[in-house]
């Protein structure tokens, strides 16, 4: 899977590549959830080999966002409040990375799986930090030998059929941001658990469960730019301090 694909480029609807996939392989949804900030089927049954199946086939110029657990296919596509939170989530996280001198690869919402697991996630964003180096050069992700990001971020999602918190776990991933709007909550790896914290300890221990809700409602009074120059300035205060 190459880290530079495009999600939200694409030549046809999410919805409408989705349609074309339950009639070529003649697959019928268990649960379509309702339109909030993001859409959904749950599909059942369905064999690793056939996962694999369905990622080729819908490709990789696409918006939707698949999670896998042991038959368990989720098909997510994203809305437009979704998309708007994730992206500027995006740009907080590049601005804490230049402020804080760190390296960073943004991997997007590559394909996160692993056969031995039966379990594969596609974030809505993907970074490596700590292991950036070790990832600077490499065009492919493969779990069975690479380490997984260093930080993932999933937005305004709810599942009852998926959990892709626990998914994260059994790959490995050492930190989670969920954000569910206006609440942030971060995850820490910690002897095999995720343990919820106040602070960041990626980011200097910042107190980004608190501020980043805040930086993003500013944003819908003050516009973006301003915004993230208001968080740039937060930043330098907290590193004088």
């Amino acid at each position: 899977m190459i880290f530079t694909k495009s999600r939200l480029t694409k030549t046809r609807s999410p919805a409408h590549s989705f349609d074309i996939l339950v009639e070529k392989r003649r697959i019928s949804p268990m649960v379509m959830t309702a339109p909030t900030h993001s859409q959904s089927a749950i599909l059942s049954n369905i064999s690793w080999q056939t996962f694999e199946t369905i990622l080729a086939e819908m490709g990789d110029n696409r918006a939707t966002r698949l999670a896998y657990d042991h038959g368990t296919l989720e098909i997510m596509t994203p809305l437009m409040p979704h998309e708007h939170n994730k992206r500027l989530i995006e740009k907080l996280i590049d601005n804490l990375a230049e402020e804080l001198n760190l390296n960073l690869k943004s991997t997007g919402s590559v394909t996160c799986k692993r056969q031995d697991l039966s379990r594969g996630v596609e974030p809505d964003s993907s970074f490596y930090i700590q292991n950036e180096p070790v990832m600077r050069h490499k065009q492919n992700l493969d779990l069975s030998q690479d380490p997984p990001p260093d930080l993932v971020i999933e937005v305004d999602y709810t599942s009852a059929s998926v959990d892709r918190l626990q998914i994260y776990l059994a790959l490995g991933v050492p930190e989670v941001w969920r954000y569910d709007e206006p609440v942030m909550q971060i995850y820490q790896l910690r002897d095999a658990v995720y343990v919820p914290c106040d602070v960041s300890p990626t980011f200097a221990n910042l107190p980004l469960t608190t501020e980043i809700p805040h930086f993003l409602q500013e944003s819908l009074q003050i516009g973006e730019i301003s915004m993230i120059r208001s968080f740039r300035d937060w930043l330098k205060q907290q590193k004088a301090n």
